[in-house]
This record gives structure tokens, sequence and C-alpha cells, in this order.
């Protein structure tokens, strides 16, 4: 059913953003709809440090229509802009793509094997798909639907007539010192790579060739490339004379008429603040520096095309833990797809509601997820007994669903960590993962592996696609004799004291009580004696027993949760192996 339109706590950072909007959208536009805004360029993966640029203004744009006001996200794709590249690592790629660099992205092929008609719309696809899986609700917006339909000519005209005074603006970054180079949010994209670039490769950075300033790129009518240079312009007539230097092709064209071009990112992107109304939009860390397109287009979008600049945070780097396997497949670029194919969409979700946007953090690829699902799971038991901090409560709100009402859960949430030990040692086999979940609570046995999916497939993706060959768990198929043998008395007592007690402890929670009791019944205390009543001793015998019993059971030194690990291997094959 729906969330109640209604503002969480106040206390965490979206409510105090969304104050912050309203407050200026009614300022600036009263009685319109708030409008929030990202921009993603589609030129290869769009990955997980990509995302903060969209769950940043979601999660505001989302506690704003809990509030009850009209809001919408856009997410402007630019996906007109110039192909740059042949990336490494990208399945289906290979260098006879670099035959198409300098084109827009919707004229570049798409990856062999794709079932998209271009580049842009390959990568565009994955991206929204799981924007649906997290549910973000958005405005796409195609840059090249708005350049080539003409939307933006008015505009398009308006900064050529005005190049004049942008050139002024762009002149006041050119003879400053570069900034030292800071790790990023994101890599610079398509966009920000072109962001100083003007109308050819005969100009400079700033698009100052001999013919003057131009903040507008032609593509080529003849090869569609942009390495183009314009080399004049007459204001009255719109008449705009380019040349390409890849091809050699040279026309005349009238700019109040001609669709197939685009301006330079620093007067692009504040030519859609204004044209947008955009009144909050996020941006990374590197654009935090003078002369960055987030600061030049400050300056630009209130003295060139009359709007203002959104206010929004810059946010700060998300990295990676673990991510074995994908550098193959994807150029070692985890995307949102990657995440959720081992991960929850609640999870995901609130790794970017629980930071600020300034707070760096990393999502796990690796064993790490094990620990971020207990600590998901030691909330949900907070916030559903009423202790977890204001803080967190309206974190876990926003992870569990939006304004338009709660994403699908797992219906019987039993830990990650358990169902990733079960699914490594049954390799998918449903009628052993169907018993071995059943044994973990004789009192409330599982009927349906659907009680506890989808959490039990992210665990089964995560073992299959993150786990080394090397480390996944391989019971032996016959008993170690040799080492049987070689035990000593305490040894041999030690297996004798778990075997008897198999039968009448066998559940999770009595296998756990069962395999922690032995060493300390063996030193002559109660198997139910707290850590607190034990010498420091007994720690290393649990050890020595534990590492007994993997030997045993799996051939290693470690291996999955022992109790877990038994009621996988089943009572029965437990006795062979231990010698019984």
């Amino acid at each position: 059913m729906p969330i109640v339109a209604q503002s969480t706590e106040t206390t965490d950072w979206v409510s105090r953003y969304a104050d912050e909007v309203i407050e200026e959208s009614e300022r600036r536009a009263p009685g319109k709809p708030v409008v929030v805004a990202s921009g993603l360029s589609p030129s290869g993966p769009i990955h997980l440090g990509n995302l903060r640029e969209v769950m940043t203004p979601h999660l505001v744009a989302d506690e704003i229509r809990r509030r009850g006001h009209e809001v919408r996200h856009l997410i402007s794709w630019d996906d007109y802009d110039r192909y740059r590249k042949v990336p490494n690592g990208v399945a289906g790629v290979d260098d006879s793509w670099g035959e198409h660099i300098g084109r827009p992205l919707t004229a570049v092929p798409a990856p062999k094997g794709s079932p998209y008609a271009s580049w842009a719309e390959h990568f565009k696809a994955a991206m929204v798909e799981a924007l649906g899986e997290l549910g973000v609700e958005f405005d796409g917006i195609s840059q090249t639907e708005q350049y080539t339909s003409g939307t933006y000519r008015e505009q398009i005209l308006h900064a050529m007539k005005h190049r004049g005074d942008i050139d002024a603006i762009l002149d006041q970054y050119r003879t400053k010192k570069a900034p030292a180079k800071k790790q990023s949010q994101k890599p610079l994209d398509e966009a920000e790579l072109e962001a100083a670039e003007g109308s050819g490769a005969a100009a400079d950075d700033d698009g100052t060739g001999s013919a003057g300033y131009f903040p507008y790129k032609p593509y080529c009518g003849d090869c569609g490339k942009d390495l183009t240079t314009v080399t004049a312009y007459d204001d009255d007539t719109t008449e705009l004379t380019y040349t390409c230097t890849a091809c050699g092709f040279s026309e005349t064209v009238r700019l109040s008429e001609f669709n197939r071009g685009k301006l330079v990112w620093k007067v692009d992107w504040p030519m859609r603040w204004a044209y947008e109304g955009v009144v909050f939009e996020p941006s990374g860390v590197d654009h935090s520096s003078p002369g960055s397109s987030f600061q030049v287009g400050g300056q630009i979008v209130g003295s060139i095309f009359g709007g203002k600049q959104p206010i929004g945070p810059m946010y700060a780097f998300v990295g990676i833990s673990g991510m074995a396997k994908m550098s193959s497949s994807k150029g070692g670029v985890p995307t949102p797809g990657d995440a959720l194919k081992i991960m929850e969409p609640q999870i995901l979700r609130w790794l970017y509601a629980r930071r600020r946007p300034n707070q760096s953090f990393k999502i796990a690829f690796d064993q790490e997820i094990q620990r971020l699902y207990d600590e998901w799971d030691k909330l949900e038991g907070k916030v559903a007994d009423g202790s977890a901090l204001p803080a967190d409560v309206a974190a876990h709100a926003r992870a569990v669903g939006t304004a338009a009402g709660e994403l699908p859960k797992t219906p019987r949430p039993m830990p990650y960590r358990t169902l990733a030990s079960v699914a490594d040692i049954t390799a998918g086999a449903e009628d052993q993962t169907l018993r071995i979940l059943s044994e973990l609570d004789p009192a409330d046995p599982l009927s349906s592996l659907d009680e506890v999916r989808p959490r039990l497939d992210r665990a089964e993706a995560w073992i299959n696609t993150q786990v080394p060959a090397d480390q996944r768990t391989v019971v032996r198929k016959e008993a170690d004799t040799e080492l049987i043998k070689s035990l000593d008395d305490q040894g041999r007592a030690s297996l004798r004291l778990l075997l008897d007690g198999l039968d009448s402890h066998w559940s999770l929670d009595g296998l756990t009580h069962l395999v922690y009791g032995v060493p300390k019944v063996q030193a002559g205390f109660s198997a139910d004696a707290t850590p607190k009543e034990l010498p420091a001793e007994i720690k290393v015998a649990q050890r020595t027993f534990f590492a007994l019993l993997y030997h045993l059971l799996v051939g290693r030194d470690t291996g999955p949760r022992l109790p877990t690990l038994l009621l996988a291997v089943g009572q029965e094959r437990v006795r062979k192996l231990l010698g019984e």
C-alpha cells in the first residue's frame, strides 16, 4: 500500500535539502512543480559512482512527494555527446569501433550481440532497468531528440548572438593555473571532457580559433563527426559556414533551420538549467575547482540565459570493495545492475540514503557484503522495536520504499551469510537448499524457497560471480582416515562429544551451542558457560577444534560457519566424514 505522504524525521540530510528546495522553488516559480535534475552520459557502462548523480536528487524528490508536492526528476541523457574513444574490456567491441570516434553516441553501433540500435541506447537501457528496480521515478530527456528536433533553436541562436559575452566569461579562467587533479566521484564523462571545447580542431581549449569564438559545434553533413571548424557566422541571416577536418567536407547552412549540432558543454549545461527551470542538481567534486563546468555555468546561466543556477551539494566518491570477475566483461566498472545481482534494492538504496552526499563510502562485492547485510538486519530489528535513532529510521524508510509504496521484499529474510553458505555448498540444488534451510529452525520449517527470495537469489549470485573458485566450499567425498588415525585422545574425544550430540542438537541454534560447547565440556566447564566465566585458553581450544572439523569436512582450515556447514552436509554424511 502507498506510504503516507508526509515528511520523515527531519534529522536526516534528505529532509533538510527538501526544506531548502521547496522554499527555493516557491521563490523562483511559485505554484509550479519542483524540478530536480540529473545528467548521465551513456558513453559506456553507467557505474555506481554515476548512480549518486541520480540517487541524491531522487531521495530529495521523493521526500518532497511524500509531503504532497508535485515534483519532476529530470534525467538528461547526454546521448548527443561525441564518441571519444573505444573503451577497453567491453564485450562485443573491438578496434573497428574507432571508425566512429567523433560521431554522436546515438549514431554509433551498439556492441555486437546487443538488441539495441545504438551505443547510447545499449548503455542507457541497462541503467533504466536498474533504476526501475530501485524504484526511481524520473522523466528521461534525450539530448539527441532535443537538439535534432530543434527544441533548443532559440537558445542556440541566442548563445551565438552573445558569443562575445560568453567568451569574456570563459576568458576569466583561461590564464588561471590548472588546479591539482582530485579523485572525483566519477571520471570526467564525455560532456565534461568537452567542457571547454568550441567549434573545431583548429580552436584552442576554449573554442577560440582564427574566426573567433563560437559556442556551437556542428556534426559534419558528410562523415557525421564533430571534427569541424566554424569559419564564418552571420547574426542577421544566421548563415554558418563550417569545414570538417576529418573528411574535408564544407557547407554553409542557416542555423535557424539547422539541427545537426550542439552547444559546447559549458554553455549547454547552464542553458538547460534555464530552459528546464532546474532548482536542485548535485554535482561531483570535480566541479568544485575554478573554471569547472558548474562554476562557469553559474555565471553563464544568469548573464546569458536569464536563469538561476540550481542549488545542490557536491557529492563525494563512491568506492568498490571486491569485484571479482567483472574486469573481463565490464571493463572493471561495476554498474547498478551488477550490484542488484548480489544485493536487494533496499540495501543499495540504503547505502546512498544513510550517508550525506559529501561523505564517501564503499559498495561491497567481497565478503564485506555479509557484514553489510548483518548490519541491515540489525537495523530492521531496531526499527521494528522502536530503538533505532531518528536518522536511522529515516534512512531505513527511504530504503524500503518511496512515496509510491514499498519495494518488493523477501518475506522471510534469513541471514545473507547463511544463505550464501548454503548456496556455496549445494551449488544451487533446490531440493538440498530447501532441506537445509528447513532444518535451520525445525519448529518453523521453510515450506518453499519463495519465502527466502529474492535474498536467496542474490546470495547465490554473489557466490557464483564474486567468490573465486579456489575459495568455494567442496565437501569431501570420503573420510580422511589418515588424519582421524593420527588424532590423540583429546582429538578423538572431541569428535565423540560432537557425534553424540548431533541428534539432539540438529538445528542452527542447537549446533551452534554444540560446536562451541565441546571444548568447554572437555575443559571441565558447562557447555552453557559464558566467555566471562572461561579462561582465555578455551578460545584457543575452540579454534583448534573448528580447524579439525573443517579439515575433516572440506579439507581446509576455514569455511562456512560450522553449524550451517553441518546442516548442509547432512547428519548421515557428517557421521561418515568424522569417522563414525
